[in-house]
């Protein structure tokens, strides 16, 4: 969620050592169209509780909704979630820090990998999870929740994706913002959020130079 000073902000074109522009279509932002466009949202001022989706195949989808909770946070709101793959016991750098901070992200997972050997016990689990999940949406004791790698209990098959939708119509506060990550978000889903992000891989370490997950970084 951009801040609105952000939005308003004017990016001048970049101009390489020529003096000649790198991108000579004009920011959007420049444009009469988006002027008007940011006028009336003023006029407007509609707040509502946004749900928003980080998806793709790309590394950062947690990463940001997390960045998310951290500016809330700061921001003395409430703010809380749920895991659905991390192994009920995790204790990865970013659970131990929200730990610190009081702000309660709870995984609910077995660990899941692609090659489990239990995949009834995995979808027991992120079934629980959604239960969970709804009981502490509808609480009213949040402002932002995270249902984080919730996109494959859902494109799975595990929790059903219309019946999810329908449910956060009819039962999750209006001013609650929710955030949903994962790959492989299912259409409706998209459809039905107010802001989504895919994230798109064009380098990975472990790929390209056989680097493994380090710490801080990855966990």
């Amino acid at each position: 969620m951009m801040p609105e000073e952000s939005l308003e902000q004017q990016i001048p074109d970049v101009k390489d050592a020529t003096n000649s522009s790198v991108d000579a279509t004009p920011h959007p932002g420049s444009t009469v169209e988006a002027q008007e466009r940011r006028k009336a949202a003023r006029a407007n001022r509609v707040r509502k509780g946004l749900v928003i989706v980080n998806t793709g195949n790309g590394k950062g989808k947690t990463t940001a909704a997390l960045g998310i909770l951290l500016r809330a946070w700061g921001r003395d709101m409430r703010v809380g979630g749920i895991q659905f793959l991390k192994h009920e016991n995790a204790s990865y750098g970013e659970l131990r820090a929200l730990k610190r901070m009081g702000i309660e992200l709870t995984p609910m997972g077995d660990g899941f990998t692609w090659t489990s050997r239990d995949l009834d016990e995995t979808q027991a689990k992120a079934v629980h999870g959604w239960e969970m999940a709804k009981a502490r949406i509808a609480s009213g004791e949040y402002d932002i929740f995270l249902l984080d790698e919730f996109t494959y209990a859902l494109s799975y098959g595990w929790v059903d994706t219309q019946e999810v939708i329908e449910w956060l119509r009819q039962h999750k506060p209006p001013m609650l913002h929710l955030i949903i990550t994962g790959r492989h978000a299912p259409q409706a889903l998209v459809d039905f959020a107010d802001l989504v992000t895919e994230m798109h891989e064009v380098k990975h370490p472990f790929r390209d130079q056989g680097i493994r997950a380090q710490k801080g970084i990855e966990f």
